[in-house]
């Protein structure tokens, strides 16, 4: 829901319009822009001017913009623009039209069955991406997950830590966060040491408010709900047995307790061939949720933590996870459930207690990926569509897609967005059809960051692109796309390796080998080389395939 906008709100950042505002939080405003150059809705998040005059805030605000960016689009809000050094910082993301996950349950109730189950992956599936990137949310709440088209997209993460961690804003009345789906480690004097672990509690609280319309220490204040998450047992008896378990684990006191936001992923989608069944009529979120299983997985602090105390306990050098017997053949059966298909889970569903026995399960080894498959002669819009930028670039279609970049160095056209990780095969039939220009493929792109090929009349180069900054990962000379001559380009990504290949004849191989960059989209454009005049190519029949 939106309201308009206040006498004293900007009417512009950037290069943005703004429209009418979404809503407003500690940190700042959020408000419907319209992106003046390409016509587009997003959402961006001014800060307030208090908090811009401090340098310190300024500084960790620009450093968390850098680490959201990495964060690939796993049923997450992507992360499109910022500008910390404005006089007003703000961070545009793309914008969710679609209700929050509070405003579904405190109208319709609690979620059931394969919605429930929907929303727990695909918010394990965001924290996934997001941990991966090696960023924490550190405010994740039913109203920071919104729904695009029924799919589970969470927003908000990625500048928290900025506000938290600054000087004059660490006192425990302006911790970020709402008290409900605040980590016990949150309610500590010194808050620095919070880890991902945080979300994953956090995505316990979510996932018991989705299915039961309350939250797990629920209380008659503030203070008193912060007691009971740091000493009383969760409350999640109107779960289903399955995933109250999980829940109840992600619930633990302890951070080193916790599954990892993988672990999480790992077991929901551990059922094995019933699987199917739970996400039939959800392959996006299915795609998303595989994806993520294979994205970076930094270090972020929150598995089996060991004590500051050097007197503490060793780090355990394998992860065990328990869970009730019962709870954990019920797991195979959330699929079922998942899909209205109850059987098994509902003999569990009057909450009665497991029996006592425990066994220990390692979390299952990653699935291979069956990602998507994009296969275009590109003679027509369709999945690529037309367009003029306002420096005189264009995207357009003259039995093949044309690319010409007018005034700008280089030009990107819209297509697909499907997320691409693992082994995969990109062709494409690339033409250099002005001398000094130089086609462009990117490869595992998410946010600002990705790989490039660079096709040029006398080089063929991969070069790692990091929000702007080109580092060269290794280069060839060859004369392979001349002007005006059509070859058919092939990159093989397989483990860590790229291989190009030029018509039947390999002509690189480079390592693919940033943790933050298995998985994303592809794209095509072009740049300038030594062009007097606008650069052109163009691409055919296009096909990028999981393999």
């Amino acid at each position: 829901m939106t309201s308009t906008l206040r006498p004293g709100d900007p009417r512009r950042l950037g290069g943005y319009q703004l429209l009418s505002r979404l809503g407003e939080g500690g940190m700042g405003t959020v408000f419907l822009a319209e992106d003046e150059e390409s016509g587009r809705l997003v959402a961006v998040k001014a800060i307030r001017p208090e908090y811009a005059d401090e340098d310190e805030f300024r500084a960790r605000f620009r450093s968390e913009v850098n680490r959201a960016r990495q964060v690939p689009p796993f049923c997450t809000a992507e992360v499109l623009d910022a500008d910390p050094e404005h006089t007003t910082p703000y961070l545009v993301v793309e914008f969710v039209d679609g209700p929050s996950l509070a405003e579904v349950v405190q109208e319709q109730g609690p979620l059931t069955a394969g919605n429930l189950h929907s929303v727990a992956i695909g918010v394990a599936t965001a924290l996934a991406a997001i941990h991966g990137a090696g960023v924490i949310h550190r405010d994740l709440k039913p109203r920071n997950v919104l729904f695009s088209l029924g799919t589970p997209k969470v927003i908000d993460f990625g500048i928290a830590r900025a506000f938290e961690a600054t000087s004059q804003h660490t006192r425990t009345d302006q911790m970020v966060g709402t008290v409900a789906y605040m980590a016990p480690e949150r309610f500590d004097s010194d808050s620095r040491g919070v880890t991902a672990a945080a979300d994953v509690f956090a995505w316990g609280a979510v996932v018991a408010y989705a299915g039961t319309g309350r939250t797990p220490f629920a209380a008659d204040s503030p203070a008193a709900t912060a007691a009971r998450i740091l000493t009383q047992p969760p409350e999640v008896s109107g779960l289903p047995r399955p995933l109250r378990d999980l829940v109840t684990l992600a619930l633990a006191k302890e951070p080193r307790d916790r599954p990892s936001a993988h672990e999480l992923l790992e077991l929901l989608l551990s059922a094995g061939p019933q699987e199917s069944l739970t996400l039939a009529q959800r392959p996006e979120l299915r795609q998303a949720a595989e994806a993520a299983q294979h994205s970076g997985r930094h270090s972020t602090g929150g598995r089996r933590r060991t004590r500051t105390d050097p007197a503490g306990p060793p780090r355990r050098r394998r992860r065990l996870i328990r869970l009730p017997v019962a709870g954990l053949a019920a797991l195979t059966a959330l699929a079922l459930a998942g899909a209205g298909i109850y059987g098994l889970s509902t003999a569990d569903s009057d909450g009665g207690a497991a029996p006592a026995g425990q066994i220990s399960v390692a979390p299952p080894a990653p699935r291979t990926v069956r990602g998507p498959s994009i296969v275009d002669r590109l003679d027509r819009p369709g999945q690529w569509t037309a367009q003029t930028m306002s420096t005189g670039g264009s995207c357009d279609f003259r039995d093949a897609l044309v690319v010409t970049t007018g005034e700008s160095n280089e030009v990107q056209c819209p297509g697909p967005t499907d997320s691409f990780a693992g082994d995969q095969s990109i062709a494409v039939d690339v033409t250099v059809r002005r001398p000094g220009s130089c086609a462009l493929i990117w490869f595992r792109f998410a946010g600002r960051s990705g790989y490039r090929l660079s096709a040029c009349e006398s080089l063929i180069r991969i070069d790692l692109e990091d929000d702007g900054a080109d580092t060269t990962v290794t280069k060839v000379t060859s004369d392979a796309f001349r002007a005006g001559h059509r070859e058919r380009l092939r990159i093989d990504l397989r483990g860590q390796s790229a291989t190009v290949t030029v018509g039947s004849t390999p002509v690189l191989q480079a390592p693919i080998t940033d943790p933050a960059l298995v998985a994303g989209q592809v794209l095509l454009g072009v740049a300038t080389a030594t062009a007097e005049g606008p650069a052109e190519a163009s691409f055919a029949a296009a096909e990028f395939r999981s393999l």
